[in-house]
């Protein structure tokens, strides 16, 4: 740790691993608002989050309470599943276009870059609900593990009913 007088101190959400600060200033200099995933040890988080030099403002959220709660995602279900990231970031995309926002970038924080991740099925469905993320179309999970069909039939159901929810209250 920098203690001595010729020591710089490094900032603490870098010191305690919660901020990479060079990869924020390259999104926040893009001046369009970010899409932050987020996933905790028991949901997801998706939310719309715009820079403001005070502090930056969530614009729109979504997680998996609000799946469970809002879209009727089964309780006993993870709420950090392939299908449950995906439909968060489906209704946060719907959320996010109703209220006006066309264009975000895909923040990741400090989460590893893996192909069909949890992450990018989330930047699946906020694509699919008409949020314009530049994005490559190999990093996106096969449709399967996308519906759940990897996981259990009642999954499958489930995910399809909530799927139908979200799309009914975008046409509201």
């Amino acid at each position: 740790m920098a203690k001595g007088k010729n020591q710089r101190l490094r900032f603490k959400r870098r010191r305690n691993a919660k901020t990479d600060y060079q990869r924020r200033m390259k999104m926040l200099r893009g001046e369009v608002p970010r899409a932050v995933v987020r996933i905790s040890n028991t949901q997801v988080t998706c939310q719309i989050v715009d820079f403001e030099p005070h502090g930056d403002k969530i614009l729109n959220s979504v997680n998996g309470k609000t799946l469970v709660d809002k879209f009727k995602w089964p309780k006993q279900a993870s709420r950090k599943s392939i299908p449950a990231c995906y439909l968060a970031g489906l209704a946060l995309g719907n959320m996010a276009i109703s209220s006006g926002t066309k264009k975000a970038v895909l923040d990741l924080g400090l989460a590893s870059s893996t192909r069909g991740n949890r992450i990018y099925s989330a930047l699946k469905g906020m694509i699919d609900a008409g949020l314009d993320i530049p994005h490559s179309e190999s990093i996106f999970p096969d449709d399967d593990r996308v519906m759940g069909s990897h996981i259990d039939e009642s999954i499958s159901k489930a995910f399809e009913k909530s799927k139908k929810l979200i799309a009914g209250g975008a046409k509201k």
